[in-house]
């Protein structure tokens, strides 16, 4: 199954978010982006650890590709707005793809442009496409946080 990686403010808002769609076979919560090895949620709230909070997950893409994925990443969040979502301020929640390859990106940043050319946010884009680094899945009780605790604590 393919992986996608995205950063787009609380991570257990967009992970709820992509769970629920047909096609998303898996779905982890945890840390990307940063230099600190085995990252902590303390270490990436402290602003010191340069991770972002992000979703990924794995895809059957005979049911969703790529690009209904991209589409929804956009819809979930403000992506002209840096490092904030919502109430949620700082660089952990910062508007990330983290492409796996050469199509990823080459698809991400075709969306990217079309969707800033067509000014349907108001103001530009400022989401990141990088490279995916290394994976550092949170602790569980971040794990599919909506599904086991309902949806308090941010916006889906």
């Amino acid at each position: 199954m393919p992986t996608a990686t995205f950063a787009a403010g609380c991570f257990w808002g967009i992970e709820a978010r992509f769970a629920k769609q047909d096609g998303v076979t898996s779905t982890a919560v945890g840390y990307m982006g940063g230099h600190t090895p085995e990252p902590s949620y303390q270490e990436v709230c402290s602003k010191t650890s340069g991770h972002a909070e992000v979703v990924q997950l794995e895809y059957d893409d005979q049911i969703i590709d790529y690009d209904a994925l991209l589409d929804l990443f956009w819809q979930m969040h403000d992506p002209t707005t840096l490092n904030r979502q919502g109430p949620d301020i700082g660089d952990q929640y910062r508007s990330v793809i983290f492409y796996h390859d050469d199509n990823q990106r080459i698809m991400a940043e075709q969306s990217m442009v079309v969707l800033d050319k067509s000014g349907i946010f108001g103001d530009p884009i400022v989401t990141m496409i990088t490279p995916a680094t290394k994976f550092w899945r949170a602790e569980e009780y971040h794990q599919q946080y909506h599904a086991k605790n309902g949806p308090g604590g941010c916006a889906i």
